[in-house]
Parts: structure tokens; C-alpha cells; sequence
């Protein structure tokens, strides 16, 4: 729409496309509504661009898809007769709405900052009756976020490829996150496995059924069960065994069981109330993502923001949860009022609690104006927008709506019954049955963890015998088993944000990008059929020549200490720069001190064999991974690691060298697979492949007839993560790249391939 159509109509910005749309149909005719696309400032990407020396004073520059959108946004602000900046409701919303105050060189009284947690009608109509000024300190607090964490960047980056390799990165949260994996990684290798034994006996009462089983609970006046507790980096990690450390050790047990008397010694039956789980935050709801349907925290978040940011369900576009960035339990009155009546008509007047429930944040500095991830309107079941949503979308928001209508339902009510036994007398053996059974189910009959879902060694309450104190039981058998102590979990992407969260590391923005960070820079590998996350030899290498010179930066509490000081700067208790300046002090006087100590990381020696001469061979590392190179220096032998450390093997193929007659096989590169001579080094033939694996041309790229139309130099094909397309042989003078279909592809497949037959 042109600048001059807009005269008189009201401004307002957001910051995506797809809640442009959203709002644009909520706000009719009178508003004008236009995207950000995102951030529109931002620190340079080719500097540090903060003067360190000068208060810390950082240089923002437009990021390169806003310069043209600036121009536009700011001829359409120069004709709008009101401008309301509504970006997300956070400090990074915060920061892109004074970014664009900045770039646009709003006057204080040319605009207002609305916001809202959720993308309907009411929510966004009553966001203009608390519209405001930009909160500095917010922006300060998300400026000083930015800051530390270029800094960081900036310097340690630098000190990591002059000491260990280039290519490498650090950060403040990620190279915690990477710490987490690599002391799990030493705790499990350190494991000492231990045996022990447990034993279970199984009663009657003449003339009375039912059999049941109780355990052993007390030994000789000991509690049979244990636990050793390792203090772990992260948290304290308990190792659960009993006295019995080997099966002769219950031969004892065993006799005192068999001889008796076995008789009742107490009988205690309660009721037992369960609460359910608040509704989701951002932590909460990756955590049972990846859980219950096998998201990455990646997916989760990008799957969720297309249900905040709308969906067309009959020709409306409607957001069908709450912002999804946010680590508050807080319910709107409104929506827990019309959940109550939702509830007791769905379900029954049972299940909707005498008391709406009220849910209190315990995460580290959580931000309690916020609002809890769930949907804006109840009555959407998960089925009624079933029709509208992609297979992901529909898992994710019913996983969201059932926890948040569990959350407002009644608790679920249990008859629990406990039964002391002792064999030959109290202070010999003890024994305890435990029973249960639901008597209410509660928010338990639609939303259920994973925890609850597991068996447990207890009997069903109601096929425990009637028994009273003193009762005298029979014996009917013994059940001895054997057990091993186990070491500490690997992580998963679950328990990883559950402890990064615990101990108030990040943000809810930041556990995605961080994990895919350190995946993406190799310190950390997804274990193929399991899913676990594991510390690379790059990632547990990296930790222990940082830990060695920047123990603040890799202490988790310390690290969780500066989020605390950031939450100060947002509420208006902390100057930034002071912030920084505290931090800085400490933090130079360690880098100075690695520059000078730290020593590169050599070779290390392994058991491996040089497949060309024999002898041992040595571990390495490049930027682009680990791998093993003969310990002869004149020798050529190599053999490539995968990710988790791993010999990449070759593939043997049916393929004959066209060179020397050698069988060829599949080796992998840098640039994918490839075709080469078993003979290497002394034949260095090799072939390309395409994305099916077939042979492609001799030692590059095929050459085409076809010319570039800026050079004229030949076009040729290559192949990229996105698929095969033409380029000019001129690269990188001549940066001309043409689209192909998968026909004509083809047909230079075939005339190439046909050209090497006749050459052959």
C-alpha cells in the first residue's frame, strides 16, 4: 500500500510476517500492521563492535534485509496518524522495539509499546489500553545480555584457535552447557560398578485370600535400602543398593523368614491427594516434547510459534496458545473461569476443583507478569482443530492443551495401605506391603506423566487381605534378586534444559539455540538409535583448557549469578555498565593469563594400526574434526573419525579403478561421499557422487555445453546440501549460478557419462 493510501490510519509494527496477517484481519480497516522481520539492529558481525574502553558503548548497524525495509517503515510511520511498536512480549521484544525507535527516529511522542501474550481479538484490543513508553530498563538489561556475551565470544574464540584449532567458538551459557556433558562423561567412566541383592517375601493368611508380597525393609535394626550420593558438577546424583552385597549375605534373611513367626505388626490405610503439574513453560513444555513425542527443543519452539502466531481455521487466522517464550505458571481470571465451566460440563462437577489452583513459579529469576504456555480458548479441543494442522502442530498443541486443562482439574485421590511384618521379632526383620488403588482419577483420566505411567513394585490395595494387628501369616514363598549399581544418565535434550533451568542458566529463549549451537559446533554428538547427548573429544577438550584459566565464566553458579544481575538491570536495581565492568575486571586478567599458560593439546598416541605401513598411529584434530594419521611423518596413512569418535570406514563397491585396475570404495570428505582408488596414496583416482550414491564424473564437476551468460566460461555441475545445480566454472571470480530441473540433470548425467564410456 502506497505511503499516501495510510495518511490518518494507525501504525502498527510487529515482528514476523505471519502475525502481520494475524493482526491485520483482528484490526480492520482503521490500523495499517507491518513486520519487522525479526531483529533490525544488531551488533557488526565482522567486530567486536563494543569500545570496551568507553563504558562499554556498543555500535549497532542494520542487519541487511532492513535497510530497504527501514526506508519503507519509515515512510509509511511518516503518514500514519499513530505508531504502536507490538513486538514480543520480552527483553528481546523490548530491544527490537527501541531499535526501531532508533532507526526510525521516533520522537517520544510519535509512538507507543503494546504487547500481548496471546494473538486473539480481546487480548490485542486490550493491549492498546496499557500502551506505554519503551522500558529502559528492559532494553538495558537484553543490551548488556548482548554485550557480555560478544565479549565472550569475541575474546575466548580467538585464544581457542591460537591454543587448540581454528574454527572453534565459546560462549557464556553454551560453554556451561558443553561442561555439563563432559564432567557426565568422566563421572560415568569413573563409575565403579557394585552388586547387591534384594529379597522379597510372599504371605498368605490361612484361610484368607488373597497372597500378597511385602520386601524386606529393616535388617538386624538397619533400613535395608541405601544410597550413596555423588556430589556431580551439576547436581547430586544418588546410587540407590542395600546391605546385601552378595546373594550368601541373604541366606540369614532367609532363615529367620522360614522359621518365623511372621506377624503384624502395624496396619496404616490413608487417602493420598495428587496435585497435577502447572501448565507448561518454556523449559516444561521442550522437556515433555521431546519426552512424549521426540521433538528437539528446535522443532518444539518452531512448531509452537506457528500455533502463537495463527493458524487458518475457516477462513480466520487464529493463535491458538499463549507466547511460548516464558517461564511464569500465570492464568488469565478470564481463561481459568471459562475452563472451570468447560471442565464441569465436558467432564462432571467432580472433577473441578473447590478452589481455582494457583501455581507459583520456581525457576530462578522467572519473570511473573508473563503468562504460562497455553491455548487462548479451551473450547479448541485438540480434535475440533484437528483438520487445521500439520501432523506436528496437532501433537504439540494437544500435548499443551491437555497439561493446561489437567492443571485447573481436581487432584486425583488414592486409598494407600501400609503393612509392617516381623519375621522372628521387629528388631530382627522387617518387612512393609504397600497398596494402591485410585479411588478418584482426577486430572490423572486425561494427562498423565511419565513417571506415574511406570510400575511400581506396590500391590493393587484392593487385593491386600483384611489384617489387623497381630495377625500371624504363612509363608508361601521367596523371591532373591540380583541388581547392579548404575552410573549417572547421559544427558538428552530433556534433562539438559532441566538442569540448565534448575540451576537458572539462560533463558527459556535460549535452550534451543543453545544445544543446537554446540551440535552444530561438534562439542557435543547425538548418539545415533538413542538419541543421548554426549561430550565430543573436541567438546571435552575445549572444557578442560577452559576451565583450567576461566573459572568464573565455566561456574554454573556463577553463570546463574549473572542472570540474577541481569534480572536486577531489568527491574532497575543494577546499572549495566557497572555490570560489565565487574564482570571485565576478572575476566582480562584471566585471558591474559591463558594467552600466556595455555598449552596446545598434542597428538595423542592410540592402539590403532596404519592401514599402509602398520605402524601405530597418532590422534588429531582440524577444524573439521578428529582423525588418525600415521606416526611416520613420510607415511600418507589417514583414516577420518566420525563425530563420536568412530574409524569412517570405506565402503567396498564393485567399481574397478579405470587407472590401475584396483577395486574402487566409497571414502567420505569434507564435501560428502566420494569414489576413490583403495590404492590411494599411490592412485589418487577419484569419482564424484550424486545424492543417490552414482558415479558422476572423473575428479570434479561435470563440464556443460552450456556458457555463462555474464564470462561466457563454461557451466558446469555441482552439487550442494540443497541438491545439484549449474554454476560457472569462472567461481569464484564469476559467482553466476543457474536452477536445473531433475530432467535436464539428467540428460548432462547421460551425455557425460557417455562421453567418459568412449573415452574409457
Amino acid at each position: 500500500m502506497a505511503a499516501t493510501n495510510i495518511k490518518g490510519k494507525k501504525l502498527v509494527i510487529v515482528e514476523s510476517p505471519t502475525k502481520q496477517k494475524t493482526i491485520s484481519k483482528i484490526l480492520g480497516n482503521d490500523y495499517i500492521v507491518r513486520s519487522s522481520f525479526g531483529h533490525v539492529r544488531d551488533l557488526p558481525s565482522k567486530d567486536i563492535g563494543v569500545d570496551i574502553d568507553h563504558d562499554f558503548t556498543p555500535t549497532y548497524v542494520p542487519v541487511d534485509r532492513a535497510k530497504r525495509l527501514i526506508a519503507e517503515l519509515t515512510a509509511v510511520a511518516k503518514n500514519a496518524s499513530e505508531i504502536y511498536l507490538a513486538t514480543d512480549p520480552d527483553r528481546e521484544g523490548e530491544a527490537i522495539a527501541w531499535h526501531l525507535v532508533e532507526l526510525l527516529k521516533l520522537p517520544k511522542d510519535r509512538y507507543q509499546r503494546i504487547f500481548f501474550h496471546e494473538i486473539t481479538p480481546a487480548a490485542i484490543k486490550e493491549s492498546f489500553a496499557h500502551a506505554r513508553k519503551i522500558d529502559d530498563n528492559l532494553v538495558n538489561a537484553q543490551q548488556a545480555r548482548r554485550v557480555l556475551d560478544r565479549i565472550v565470544g569475541y575474546k575466548l574464540s580467538p585464544l581457542l584457535w591460537k591454543k587448540i584449532t581454528s574454527g572453534l567458538s565459546a560462549g557464556r551459557v553454551q560453554s556451561v552447557a558443553v561442561r555439563l556433558l563432559a564432567e557426565r562423561a568422566k563421572e560415568i567412566a569413573d563409575f565403579k560398578e557394585q552388586e547387591y541383592w534384594t529379597i522379597s517375601a510372599q504371605f498368605e493368611k490361612p484361610q484368607t485370600a488373597p497372597q500378597f508380597w511385602a520386601r524386606v525393609l529393616k535388617w538386624q535394626g538397619k533400613n535395608v535400602e541405601q544410597t550413596t550420593t555423588y556430589h556431580l558438577f551439576a547436581e547430586d546424583y544418588k546410587v540407590k543398593n542395600t546391605v546385601f552385597a552378595t546373594e550368601a549375605s541373604l541366606a540369614p534373611v532367609s532363615d529367620v523368614l522360614r522359621k518365623g513367626p511372621n506377624q503384624v505388626v502395624k496396619v496404616e490405610k490413608k487417602e493420598v491427594k495428587q496435585k497435577p503439574k502447572p501448565p507448561f513453560i518454556t523449559s516444561s513444555m521442550q522437556q515433555d516434547a521431546y519426552n512424549k513425542l521426540g521433538f528437539p527443543s528446535q522443532k518444539t519452539m518452531m512448531t509452537a510459534q506457528h500455533l502463537y502466531e495463527g493458524i487458518e481455521i475457516s477462513g480466520q487466522t487464529v493463535g491458538l496458545i499463549t507466547y511460548m517464550r516464558t517461564d511464569s505458571f500465570n492464568v488469565s481470571k478470564l481463561l481459568q473461569e471459562q475452563t472451570k465451566k468447560f471442565i464441569g460440563e465436558k467432564y462432571g462437577a467432580q472433577f473441578v476443583p473447590a478452589k481455582q489452583p494457583v501455581y507459583k513459579s520456581k525457576v530462578m529469576g522467572a519473570q511473573e507478569a508473563h503468562e504460562s504456555i497455553h491455548p487462548t480458548d479451551v473450547r479448541r479441543t485438540p480434535q475440533a482443530m484437528k483438520p487445521f494442522l500439520t501432523a506436528d502442530q496437532y501433537k504439540l498443541y494437544e500435548l499443551i492443551w491437555l497439561r493446561f486443562v489437567a492443571s485447573q482439574m481436581a487432584d486425583a485421590v488414592f486409598n494407600t495401605v501400609s503393612i509392617d511384618i516381623a519375621s522372628g521379632d521387629e528388631k530382627t526383620c522387617l518387612l512393609r506391603a504397600n497398596g494402591r488403588t485410585v479411588k478418584f482419577p482426577g486430572y490423572l483420566s486425561i494427562y498423565k506423566d511419565n513417571e506415574e505411567d511406570e510400575n511400581t513394585e506396590d500391590n493393587d490395595s484392593a487385593l491386600l487381605p483384611v489384617l489387623v494387628e497381630g495377625d500371624e501369616l504363612k509363608l508361601v514363598s521367596l523371591n532373591s534378586k540380583p541388581h547392579k549399581t548404575t552410573p549417572p544418565p547421559c544427558y538428552n535434550e530433556a534433562s539438559l534444559i532441566k538442569t540448565l533451568e534448575k540451576h537458572g542458566i539462560g533463558r527459556p529463549s535460549t535452550y534451543a539455540p543453545t544445544i543446537k549451537t554446540i551440535l552444530d559446533r561438534k562439542y557435543i554428538a547425538r548418539q545415533p538409535k538413542t538419541s543421548k547427548l554426549i561430550a565430543t573429544d573436541l567438546g571435552i577438550t575445549v572444557t578442560e583448557s577452559l576451565k583450567g584459566f576461566f573459572k568464573e565464566i565455566m561456574d554454573l553458579s556463577y553463570t546463574a549469578g549473572v542472570e540474577e544481575k541481569l534480572d536486577q538491570v531489568a527491574e532497575g536495581g543494577q546499572k549495566w555498565v557497572e555490570l560489565l565492568k565487574d564482570f571485565y575486571a576478572n575476566f582480562s586478567r584471566e585471558l591474559a593469563q591463558a594467552d600466556k599458560d595455555m598449552q596446545r593439546p598434542g597428538a595423542q598416541k592410540t592402539d590403532e594400526k596404519c592401514p599402509v605401513c602398520g605402524k601405530m598411529m597418532l590422534k588429531k584434530r582440524s577444524r573439521f574434526g578428529e582423525y588418525l594419521v600415521c606416526s611416520d611423518t613420510t607415511c600418507k596413512g589417514k583414516i577420518n573419525l566420525s563425530s563420536s569418535g568412530e574409524k569412517v570406514q570405506p565402503e567396498a563397491t564393485s567399481e574397478v579403478c579405470d587407472k590401475c585396475g584396483s577395486p574402487m570404495v566409497i571414502r567420505t570428505g569434507r564435501r560428502g561421499k566420494f569414489l576413490a582408488c583403495s590404492a590411494y596414496p599411490k592412485c589418487k583416482n577419484t569419482f564424484s557422487l550424486d545424492a543417490q550414491g552414482n558415479k558422476v564424473a572423473a575428479s570434479g564437476p561435470i563440464v556443460t555445453d552450456r556458457l555463462c551468460e555474464k564470462c561466457g566460461k563454461p557451466l558446469v555441475l555441482r552439487t550442494s546440501k540443497r541438491g545439484e545445480f549449474l554454476g560457472c566454472s569462472g567461481y569464484p571470480k564469476c559467482k553466476t549460478i543457474v536452477t536445473v530441473t531433475p530432467e535436464e540433470i539428467e540428460k548432462i548425467k547421460e551425455k557425460a557419462s557417455a562421453k567418459q564410456e568412449k573415452k574409457a
